[in-house]
């Protein structure tokens, strides 16, 4: 957050003109994406080495690090028999003396002189002297002057090869001595007091060189309110942009058509799917577009609700779109919907890759001439040829799977259409507010009624043989049975254990398949699924599982988005250390679907702590949000989802899961702000606008 409005700004102003660096030092920098003056100020230590206590040279303890401080009495060096060099000073207090050791660095000899007070830091080891070896140092000139290198708490920075914490410590000494009073205060003073917070050029010295823990703890909070804020204030003007934009769809709630289909519908709608559906209706009504996202765990029913708001932009003479980010999730979505629409008189097309020839060229005709009333498809629906009579409602499932540009684009086939975003990966309420901070939210956080949730099981290898029997048993009840792999087949040099030291050795989908089929399950039909499948035979693999002309299919990851099966009662994931705690959350949704007992188990000797916390949070809940906060824990919000994907910077310094209470007040503050000034035209406020056009340029549109 760092303008100079009075020349040129610290975000253009190169590096290479702060002292010390120069055209070569510049080019290093540039791998840590430091180019500017701002950049290398905002180029944050990833720890502190707490170097300010002196301990008397004769208290130094072998094996510890210690800070010592005394005169150079002696320096001198010897070349070893194997030709190396060694440069040492002796240093000594009024207690005692240590021996500074340098080695194959003679040119100590030219920055030391006897005499010089200095201050050591390093590893006390004991050989025929006690020493400190390649201690960091730094002689005082004068009582009292400033150290950055020792006796005091001392910055570690992220580094490259070429550049050393010493050397990129002095160029940050060098770069605030210059520049840090040209650092303007772009959040307001108000808000600064009601949170207490440090001002910036405050923060920024005391992140790089506090002078107290305390300091550098009120910089840190300060440099999160500021990434918080400034990412939530983008949000709130997005959201406020959406909201007063007048062009939209405005649909009348009620009719025929969307009462027939709830009366059609063969089970009871929870109390979060009606209130989901009375949110969607008033967003529908309004001549703003609806922007909203519908989060619920796997099985929660967002399809029903997605198919309501479908049926009412039908009924007023609109199109439904509903895009999804596999061929086989868009043909069960087709089935399904035509299963529940069709008695209603509504046609609905498919629309994928693999509709080609002539079926394409009707399906686009139906699409562009309005025949189509509901089009659901993948990416196929936003490419150039596919042109909508007049697209009201646009739903997008599991979201997260498309980039920005895919999902703006099926926007764009309509005139400001209503858009319903939907996800069935359960997302930590602190990783909404960043990500999804501009939409509406609804939460579906109930199971419809009947639905047994799957009991999971966490088994070693030793239990392999029983498991067979059970599946055998249950398949032999009538049910069928996933078998999950992580990989498709194992690489021509992959012999050794999984990652995470799986005893099982890290089974692959392929070689496993011809196994079962041959040898352990002999007496039933063994089908095998993988993404290296065309769409066609994905079709055919899945059509003829969910018939019962498969019992056991053995698969890959291809399952774990919209497979509905309720006659699944087993799965059985072998390596479950090599998925992430969500997928196999998502992996375990695809049984459980029916009204009889499902069974998960994961099969894994593994040794990675990480992975064993993972199992453990899968067996303990069925919970898809408790699940998502685990996995938060445990993975950090950079692997959670890929951020960019969103459009949005990735956060640099502040945590999702220790910072909550800065994101709330953040947030807070931010939208608040909007709210009285929905253009940023106020007094105080064009720094923040400077900065919000800035930062978000390329991303968002930002127009303040």
């Amino acid at each position: 957050m760092v303008i100079n409005t009075n020349k040129q700004s610290l975000s253009q102003i190169p590096v290479r003109y702060v002292k010390g660096v120069g055209p070569a030092r510049a080019e290093i920098l540039k791998r840590l994406e430091i180019e500017t003056v701002e950049d290398l100020l905002y180029h944050f230590p990833r720890r502190y080495e707490d170097r300010s206590k002196f301990n008397p040279i004769s208290k130094v303890k072998a094996g510890e690090y210690e800070t010592v401080k005394g005169e150079i009495l002696t320096l001198g060096g010897h070349r070893t028999g194997k030709g190396k060099s060694i440069f040492k000073a002796r240093v000594g207090d009024e207690t005692g003396a240590i021996y500074a050791v340098w080695f194959n660095q003679s040119y100590m000899k030219n920055w030391l002189k006897a005499g010089d007070k200095i201050i050591l830091y390093g590893k006390v080891e004991r050989y025929k002297d006690i020493q400190i070896t390649a201690p960091e140092f730094e002689v005082i000139k004068e009582e009292g002057d400033e150290t950055i290198h020792t006796g005091r708490i001392v910055p570690i920075y992220p580094l490259t090869e070429g550049l050393s914490n010493r050397g990129l410590r002095s160029i940050m000494k060098n770069a605030l001595d210059k520049y840090l009073g040209e650092v303007e205060e772009a959040l307001p003073a108000e808000i600064r007091a009601r949170h207490n917070l440090a001002e910036l050029r405050e923060a920024i010295g005391n992140m790089h060189f506090p002078g107290a823990e305390a300091l550098r703890q009120a910089a840190y909070e300060r440099i999160v309110f500021d990434e918080f804020f400034v990412l939530q204030l983008a949000l709130a003007l997005r959201k406020a942009k959406i909201k007063e934009a007048e062009d939209g769809v405005a649909h009348k709630v009620g009719g025929e058509l969307s009462e027939s289909f709830k009366a059609l519908l063969p089970f009871k709608l929870t109390d979060a799917q009606k209130k989901a559906i009375e949110d969607t209706e008033k967003d529908m009504a309004s001549p703003r577009p609806m922007n909203r996202l519908l989060e619920g765990d796997v099985g929660s029913g967002k399809t029903i609700v997605a198919a309501y708001a479908l049926v009412l932009t039908v009924q007023n003479g609109h199109q439904g779109a509903l895009m999804v980010p596999t061929e086989i999730l868009a043909r069960q979505h087709f089935n399904n919907l035509n299963g529940l629409l069709r008695p209603l008189g509504i046609n609905i097309v498919l629309l994928t890759n693999a509709v080609i020839d002539e079926a394409r060229e009707e399906a686009n005709r139906m699409v562009e001439d309005g025949t189509a009333n509901i089009i659901v498809g993948t990416h196929a629906l936003i490419q150039e040829g596919v042109k909508f009579r007049d697209l009201g409602l646009a739903v997008i499932d599991e979201q997260h799977k498309f980039g920005v540009d895919q999902r703006s684009s099926l926007k764009e086939k309509g005139l400001n259409p209503d858009v319903l975003f939907m996800t069935a990966t359960p997302i930590p309420r602190t990783l909404a507010m960043t990500l999804y901070g501009d939409l509406d939210l609804s939460i579906l956080d109930q199971m419809p009624e009947g639905r047994i949730p799957p009991k999971a099981y966490w088994v070693g290898e030793e239990r392999r043989q029983g498991i067979y029997k059970f599946i055998a048993q249950e398949v032999s009840a009538g049910r069928q049975a996933y078998i999950v792999y992580p990989v498709i087949e194992k690489k021509k040099d992959e012999g050794l254990p999984a990652r995470g030291g799986s005893a099982s050795g890290g089974k692959a989908a392929t070689e496993m398949f011809a196994k079962f089929r041959d040898e352990v399950f002999p007496r039933f039909k063994v089908g095998l699924i993988h993404g290296r499948l065309d769409d066609t035979e994905k079709e055919r693999v899945m059509s003829d599982f969910k018939a019962g002309k498969a019992q056991i299919l053995v698969s890959t990851t291809v399952i774990e988005v919209g497979i509905d099966n309720p006659n699944v009662s087993v799965m059985l994931i072998e390596n479950p250390e090599r998925f992430g705690l969500s997928q196999l959350h998502q992996l375990r949704g695809r049984i459980g679907r029916g009204n009889q007992r499902s069974y998960c188990i994961l099969l894994s000797e593994t040794e990675s702590e990480q992975a064993k916390k993972r199992l453990k949070a899968l067996i303990s809940t069925t919970s898809g949000f408790n699940i998502a906060e685990e996995d938060l824990q445990i993975r950090g919000p950079g692997e959670f989802f890929g951020i960019r994907q969103h459009g949005l910077p990735e956060l640099r310094y502040a945590n999702l899961v220790s910072d909550v209470k800065q994101l709330e007040a953040a947030r807070k503050e931010a939208f608040n702000l909007v709210k009285g000034d929905p253009g940023l035209s106020g007094p105080g406020h064009s720094l923040l606008k400077a900065i919000l056009k800035r930062k978000f340029a390329g991303r968002f549109e930002i127009k303040a």
